[in-house]
This record gives structure tokens, sequence and C-alpha cells, in this order.
């Protein structure tokens, strides 16, 4: 739309989400790529400070309905008598002192405040800032007499531009460039360019983006003038011949002439800096495409194991010699569906995908090159190899970075309109937007175009989707045949048809979110002939990622289950500083924003400040695509090569052994087999002895670590990618207890002692357990070891309804059931045994004379009895057992259905570092499979749980189970008085399916109507 005066109406009105700007291009004059390059295009970078001012209730709103024929009393209101103060480009507003946050997931940040409908805006609750931003022109004669152009990567929401009091233009979609002309505007000296920011408009039902609601000025602006003739835009087509051999060159150049005369253009391209194509075309006349060809023999394809990329230099030659010169990198690469699959460069592919929000604690949506590039590392690292640009498109680094680095990408188009079909779950799409609405079809095919024409030159674009979870219709459907049409060398996506089947033809693929194993191998079974993936699935939301196993057996099983993007890469948290001057993560519901959808934005893999959590180590385990197997009894070792190109080369394999958890031996060796095969090798070809066997009763523990065999962009020679792990259990020595002196007992009315070597005991009759374990003087226990059948409620346990219908455990681990008098006392061989036997539950100690305590805890199962979350003994240790070391996994926190990325070994931790942090505390720090633990004081006083018949479980916090049930936010748990241990015989798993309704896999449940025994042994000392 062009326009030479600015008009409020614009703000909600769909048809008009741009004026004056400029058509959208490829992506070549963007100034901050690390390679690519443009020579001859002068620019000048506006980020930094700018003047800035909030207003609350802007005055241009009383014009409304009023004549302004010129705009300028549009202008005036918004730029005139202000106080100005100042602000960072780019930067969210909400970030910088102004307005404030809100968190809000698929309803409208203005439900319960305004009752509107589409396209309307709470104009009473609109506010908006202004920007000023001086920049000099000195005596570069470029900028007045060429053409000059302002562009803004990223505005939220809706903007007006001026330039020296002229009005410039007008724009939405903040997450693709608007760029404006300012030829003939600019004079030499100084100059102004005026910003007008509206928090909302039209565009924020089509933004309804599970994120925080931003507003401002957040990505870069920049001012930059082009030669006469000028490259507008490129278009590389970089395709593999039908055999993947050779290369297939189409580069579309369309330039522009401001005089219309001739002008020569040069391409060539270059392998390593040896010319492989070199191509002169001449042309004439003030808009014009010309197109190259040509045909690479023996390319070197690009893929994300494989990320080989040409450097394309583009020459542009003027009448008079002013040449415009451009350099980016360009890979081959062949991406299509091959019978009934898709196919990376005539290969199968598998998505090991995420789904990854532009995020930073500090900046939002303002991320840095060096976010992106710590991104980059950790998706490399932990063996993820696409993402889902959820969901809008990225900042242009970001697809430089995953050309050079290898990362698939699903580009989606900024689109979502979630609160306008689906409320609380169910599906009323009555006044859905834009669906097939004429007066939306534009803005909504604009996106799409935007999106497209900015991102098409890279490799790692694979995918165009249309948006998120905006039910469908005839709007969408024409983004779908606008991306086919326009570059069909590429699939499309879009999830929303699963809730309308009449518009199956959008989407290339069957794209579901959430949905359960079961159904999904239902689905595969009958099929609709598309290829499958999940756009988004195992929601990491809180202490989650339970059950990725089942996902990942479907790539296995079903050809067409082509992988999924995990929910999500990085919690969206906004870093708050509190008094005592530490900073700690905010959420939904902290600001005062209502409404506001709490904690939900905590789904990351990685925590908000970009630290790895927990759950991170299951992702990359699952996600391997170096896979070793051990075999014990074959005495065969296995490793699976998932790659779909290289072979293993790049890798080096070492088993290692550990005896009761220790290193003991080591051996390296070598394995050979091509992408998608096996190779297969026996122990004694690794270097094992062939008739070894244990027979000192011990426990080994034999593992196979993958390794890089040398330096790569993303981490250096010897890295883990994958490991596995078999055990050959011991057989120790049961424990000869009937060595030392007797145990001594103590009778009293109210309490009984016991003596064991230098161990003194106490059992009270009347809170039901021992209340005294010491040793050489230090006291170990702060209260009775009672039964715990609770655990701080998880956000799955919450939101899949567990939390409530097993509350009972609660009540019950608060307020036990003590067995005041019911000790049963038993003794035998200078040994004393007693029974404490509570409604649901038997706690048994024996004093051993070994010095030694046995322990054996018992539950009652009983019909009726809902699942419980956990079942074992909890310990309340002195503060001071403040460093523990065990051997069992590690060292991340893990699960039953969530350890396949953590190891057997002995590890050392501290309580603090155990608790997790995730944005709601909840239960974390669980290890399983332990065959011992020991707490130890600085002094060197230390307590040891030792398995007995099998391995147990545990967890060593700072805080109790309580504590961190009530707390909503870390810092409000309060300052640590005592250790607390937990050791279990049975742990619930986290689930993960979805954070709303999926209920834990069976096997990972404790049902309440089975009995459950485990035992331990209890020891202390002084080291």
């Amino acid at each position: 739309m062009i326009s030479s005066r600015p008009e409020l109406s614009w703000l909600e009105d769909p048809g008009v989400y741009e004026v004056n700007r400029r058509k959208a291009h490829s992506d070549h004059v963007f100034p901050f790529f690390k390679e690519a390059k443009a020579e001859g295009i002068n620019v000048l970078n506006l980020d930094g400070t700018w003047k800035f001012v909030w207003d609350e209730k802007p005055p241009e709103y009383g014009l409304r309905g009023l004549s302004d024929e010129t705009g300028e009393r549009f202008f005036q209101a918004a730029f005139w008598e202000k106080d100005w103060k100042e602000i960072k480009v780019p930067g969210h507003v909400q970030l910088q002192g102004y307005d404030s946050c809100h968190y809000v997931n698929t309803m409208y940040p203005w439900d319960g405040h305004s009752e509107l409908r589409p396209p309307s805006v709470p104009w009473e609750d609109n506010p908006a800032g202004s920007y000023i931003r001086e920049f000099t022109i000195g005596d570069d004669e470029a900028f007045l007499k060429d053409r000059v152009f302002v562009s803004f990567q990223g505005v939220e929401t809706a903007f007006y531009v001026w330039c020296n009091e002229r009005f410039v233009g007008y724009g939405e979609d903040g997450f693709t460039p608007s760029e404006y002309e300012l030829t003939g505007m600019l004079h030499r000296g100084v100059n102004r360019l005026e910003v007008r920011v509206y928090k909302r408009s039209s565009a924020s039902w089509i933004e309804d983006q599970d994120f925080f609601r931003f507003t401002g000025i957040f990505r870069s602006v920049f001012v930059y003038c082009v030669p006469p003739v000028h490259l507008e835009d490129i278009f590389v087509k970089a395709d593999l011949t039908e055999d993947g051999r050779d290369g297939r060159l189409e580069a579309e150049l369309t330039v522009e002439s401001q005089n219309g005369g001739c002008y020569e253009a040069d391409l060539e391209l270059e392998d390593n800096g040896q010319m492989v194509l070199a191509r002169t075309e001449k042309g004439q006349g003030e808009r014009n495409v010309i197109v190259f060809t040509g045909r690479i023999p023996e390319v070197k394809p690009w893929s994300s194991e494989t990320p080989f990329r040409y450097l394309l230099r583009i020459t542009l030659r003027d009448e008079k010699g002013r040449e415009e010169i451009i350099t980016q990198y360009i890979g081959f690469r062949r991406f299509e569906i091959k019978g009934g699959l898709m196919c990376i460069n005539g290969r199968p592919i598998a998505f090991h995908g995420i789904n990854r929000h532009e995020f930073d604690w500090h900046r939002g949506r303002a991320v840095t090159e060096e976010d992106m590039v710590s991104d980059i590392l950790f998706l490399k690292r932990h063996n993820i190899n696409a993402v889902r640009t959820c969901h809008y498109p990225n900042q242009s680094l970001w697809y430089e970075l995953c050309d050079r680095y290898g990362i698939y990408l699903m580009d989606e188009a900024n689109l979502e309109s979630h609160g306008s079909w689906q409320k609380m779950g169910a599906c009323e799409p009555s006044w859905n937007v834009p669906g097939s609405l004429p007066q939306w079809r534009d803005c909504t095919i604009d996106r799409a175009r935007s999106m497209m024409e900015r991102d098409k030159n890279h490799p790692s674009v694979l995918i165009w989707s249309c948006g998120n979870e905006s039910y469908a219709g005839e709007d969408i459907r024409e983004m779908g045949r606008l991306f086919k049409k326009r570059d069909p060398g590429r699939l499309v996506h879009y999830e929303g048809v699963f809730w309308n089947r009449e518009f199956e033809d959008i989407s290339d693929m069957e794209s579901q979110m959430y949905t359960p194993p079961k159904k999904v191998r239902e689905f595969l079974e009958h099929g609709n002939g598309k290829p499958f993936i999940m756009c988004e699935y195992m929601h990491a939301m809180g202490n989650s990622l339970g059950g990725m196993d089942r996902y990942m057996e479907l790539e296995y099983k079903y050809p067409a289950y082509q992988g999924g993007f995990v929910w999500d890469m990085i919690d969206q948290a906004i870093a708050v500083k509190k008094s005592d001057g530490k900073e700690y993560p905010a959420y939904g519901g902290d600001f005062g924003d209502r409404p506001t959808d709490w904690q939900f934005c905590g789904n990351g893999i990685l925590y908000a400040d970009r630290q790895i959590s927990p759950k991170a180590a299951e992702v990359k385990a699952q996600y391997a695509f170096v896979r070793p197997r051990i075999c014990l009894e074959e005495r065969m070792v296995e490793i699976e090569n998932r790659q779909i190109f290289s072979d293993l080369s790049g890798y080096e394999f070492v088993l290692k052994i550990l005896r009761d958890g220790e290193d003991w031996r080591e051996f390296s060796f070598e394995a050979a087999a091509c992408a998608g095969e096996t190779d297969r090798q026996s122990f004694e070809t690794i270097g094992l002895e062939k008739d070894w066997k244990p027979k000192d009763g011990k426990e080994y523990v034999l593992k196979i670590s993958v390794r890089l065999a040398s330096d790569t962009l993303w981490a250096e020679k010897g890295y883990e990618t994958a490991f596995c792990e078999a055990v050959i259990p011991g057989r120790p020595e049961k424990s000869k207890s009937n060595f030392g002196e007797p145990v001594t007992l103590i009778h009293g009315d109210v309490n009984l002692g016991a003596r064991t070597g230098q161990m003194e005991l106490m059992f009270s009759y009347q809170d039901g357990g021992m209340v005294s374990l010491k040793q050489k003087g230090r006291q170990w226990l702060l209260r009775p070891p009672m039964p715990v059948y609770w655990r701080a409620s998880t956000d799955n346990d919450r939101g899949n309804g567990f939390a409530e219908e097993s509350r009972i455990w609660l009540s019950k681990t608060w307020f036990p059931d003590l067995s005041r008098g019911k000790v049963k006392i038993t003794e035998e061989e200078g040994e004393a045994r007693f029974s404490f036997d509570m409604e649901d539950a038997a706690v048994g100690y024996c004093v051993r004379r070994d010095g030694r305590l046995g322990v054996n805890v018992t539950f009652h199962g009983k019909k009726g009895y809902p699942g419980l979350p956990v079942f074992g003994l909890g310990f309340e240790l002195p503060k001071e057992a403040d460093r523990f070391s065990w051997y069992g996994r590690g060292p991340w926190e893990n699960y039953p259905d969530r350890k396949a990325g953590t190891g057997l070994g002995i590890y050392e931790s501290t309580p603090l570092e155990q608790l997790s942090r995730y944005l709601k505390p909840q239960e974390c720090g669980m290890h399983m499979d332990t065959r011992w633990l020991t707490l130890q004081t600085v002094q060197g006083e230390w307590i040891r749980f030792e398995a007995e018949e099998a391995p147990f479980h545990f967890s060593v916090l700072p805080c109790s189970i309580q504590e961190l049930e009530n707390a909503r936010h870390r810092e409000e748990l309060p300052e640590s008085f005592r250790t607390c241990v937990l050791i279990a015989g049975a742990v619930r798993g986290v689930g993960g399916n979805d954070s709303w309704g999926a209920p834990v896999y069976p096997e990972y449940e404790i049902p309440g109507d089975r009995d459950i025994t485990f035992s331990f042994t209890v020891s202390a000392g002084i080291a």
C-alpha cells in the first residue's frame, strides 16, 4: 500500500499491514553476517541508545474520527512536548523499565479486560512508545545521491516511521524485516529517524504465541545505500541431480538500475578457493532478471552431518565501472518426498529436533550472536540435528550459523491465533482468524512471503511452516500454495490440518502434537500416505521428559515416522533481582500480569540463563546417531551407525570397565560401519582376554564411550556423544555380623538404647522409631526416620491429575501414623531387632555386632489405594552433612523413565547442587540404582547407606518435601537448617508426553495395592 500520510485506523484494519514498505527480498544485504559480505553497499548501524518516551494513554487517540489530512497532528501528538528518556535498541520496552511483563499461553492478553472480537484493539489499553535516533551524514556523498533505505529487522507489534518529520511508512509482522526508502529525505549533517511503536494492533490477533508479550524495536536497525546498479534479490537454487553425483545451480538475480543503463553481472563459485564455475551476463533496464545456470561435477552435498558449502560471488558492474559485490556461502542439497518418505540427498531423514524460542532471561527475544552460538553448540553436542523456529522467523544470523554448523530448519511463519479457536482445550472455531476470511488473506500470505523471500537461500531451511495452532482455512491454504509455487524445492508443513481435514492439501507431511506413542503407532499402521512427524512432543515442563524412548522406538519400526521436535529448548523466564542482590527467574503472574498461565513458560531443557538442565542428558542419549550396545551373553559389542551419510571414521571408541564403581581397565578400539549398518566385534577383538570372567565377587560395569576422533566446529577431540553400559552383578559375601562384641541394650520406660561398636542408638516407643544415631559424639538424626509416600508434586503430576488423586499420601507423609508402643523386639546371637509397625508400613531395624545398622522397610499395599508418588524412608540429618558421594546413576538426576543419559559410577555433589532450578520448585535430585551413598561433614565425619539385596534410589536435598511443595519460586525456600535424605525402594516416573493429562506409563507407576520391601544398612564414622 502506498500513502503519504499516516492513519491510526490502520491499527485495527487487517487489510493494512504495510504502507510504503519495500518488497521483501533475500537477506544478502544483512550487514551482521559473519561470513557473507556485501561490498559496495554503505551501511549506518543505528543500534545503540535512542531517545524514548512511553505513553500509557497515547494522546493521538484523541484524533480518532477527526480530520488530519497531512498527518501532522498525528506526528505532533506522538513526538512533541515529551519528557524524553533513553532506551537501548535492540531491546524490549518491558525489560528496560517501561510498562510491565506479561506472559500468557493461548488466551489473548486482554481476555477478561476488554470484550473484543477481531480485528478490534483495546484502545483503552494500548500504550505506545516513541523512539528518536539522530545520525549524521558527513562527506559520504552516497547517502545523498544514491538510493537509501532504512531496515527494521524486528519490531513488535505495529509501528509508524518518519524521517526528519516526513512520513516514511507503516509496518506489522515484527519478525521479518520492514524496509522503507529514504532517498531524498536525508541531508548533510544531523538527521532524525522517528518511530512510533504500538503494543497492540489487529496483528495481535494472529500473534498469539505461547510467549511473553513484549513490545519495541527488538532487532537491529540500519540505514543503507546502494549503487546505481543494485542486486535487489537473489534466489539460489542449489540442487542435486537424480543420482546425487552432480550439483545443479540456478541463480536468479533481480537487478535494479537507476538510470536503466547497461551493466555486467559476473557469477563465480568456489570450492575452498578453487573456481568451479564462472559465468558472465549483460543486462539493461531499470529492473531486470538474470538467470545463471551451471552443473558442478562430483559436488559435495550439504547435510547436517557434512555441512559443506561453496562460496558464491556475484559482481555487478555498471557502465562507469562502479561495482557491487555480494559473497555468500551456499549448499547443494536435495530435499523431497520420495516413496512416501522425506529424503535429504536421496536418503530418508530423521528429525532429532527441538522447538526453539529466541530467548534470554535478560534481553527477552533480543538475543545476541553469543546467545546463538551457545545454542548451536548445545544442539550439536546433544545430538539435536533440527530446529523448528517456533513460532516465527528468527534473526538472519541464526540461519547462517545453521548453514555453517549443520542444523536442519523448519522455518515457521509468524502466525498463531490459538485463542481464536481453542478455549480451555476445546476446539471452537466460530470466530477463528484468519480462517477463510478475505479481509485477513493478504496479511496472512504476506507473512509467508516475507519469511520465504528473506530465508530462501539458506540450505539449512528444509521446510516452510505456515505457522502454528491457527486452525485451518483458505487463507492458510493460500500460504501453502505460495510456498509450493515459488519454491518447489522445499516442503510445506502445517499441523493445523489435524483439526480440519478439509484442508489436508496444505501440508506435505502428517504433523501432530503430543499424540501418545500408542496412538501414533495406530495411525502409522494405517497411514494417510504422508510422512509423519511430531512437530511438538515431550513437553519438558519442570521435571519431565520421561518415556521419550517410546517415540524413538517408532523411528526404528516405522519408516514413515521421521522424528519430531521436543518442546522446547529454553525456559522463558525473566531475571529479577531480589533484596539479596541475586537474580532469580520470574514467570507468568510474577509481574501482576493477568490473565496468565503462570509457570507454563518453563518448558526448556535449558534453564533461562542457558545453563543445562538434567533433562538434556536424556535428549542427548535418545537422539544419539551412533549407538553402542554390549551383548554380555554373546561377548559381543555392536556399534550401530544410524547416520544417513557418514561412516564411523569420525569417531573413536573406548571400552571402560569399572570394578565396584572404580575405573579398572580401559581399551580403545576402532569400528567400521557405513551409514545405516552395524559393526559387531567380540570382546577378544577389542582387547579383553578370551576367558575373562569376573571371579572375585565384585560388580563390574562395562561401558562403551563414543567419542569424536578429531576436533570439530562444535566440540573438541574426545568429546563423548553417546555411551552404553552393561552390568555383571557382583556376588558379595553376606556380612558376617556375628563378629565383634554383642549388642548392648539399655531398657528404659519410654526409650530403648543400643550400642554396637562405637555406634550409639536410641529407639523411642513414644515417637515410634529411631530418635538417635550417634558416632563418636556426632548426632546424625534431627528427627526420627519416617516412611515417605509423597514427593513434591511435579508440573506433570498436577497437570495430569495425579497429585489430586493421590493426595492421601501427602497427608500420610506429613502426618504419619506413629506406632506408639507397637514395637516388636527380638534378640538373637548378640544382635537386636526392632520392628515398628504402622498402618501402611513397617520399619525394621537390626543392630548388628559388626557396628552397622540394618534397615528393612515394607509398604503394605491395600486394595483401593491410589498409586504412590514414591515409597522410602526419610532422614533429617544435620546441615553440616553438606557433601556426599554415591555409587549409582549420575551425575544428573534421573528417574525410572528418564535415565538413559545417566551412567553408573561414583560421583560427588552437594545438597544445593541437587536442587534443580525448575521455575516452580518440585521433586528433583533423585538417583536410581544406587549401591551406596555416603554423606560427610567438613570435619570428615561420615554416615553411609549401603544397599543390601538390591540397589535403592535416593535424593539428598537442602530442604524438605513440604518446603518444596509450598514454594512457588526457588528463592522462597527457607534457609537450610538440615540435610534431607530419602532412601527409596520405589519411585514413580516423571512422564512428559504432555503436562496437562498424559499419565506416566504403567510400568513406571507404583500401584497402591502391592507390597514393597527394600533394605539397606547404615554405618557411621570419621575419616
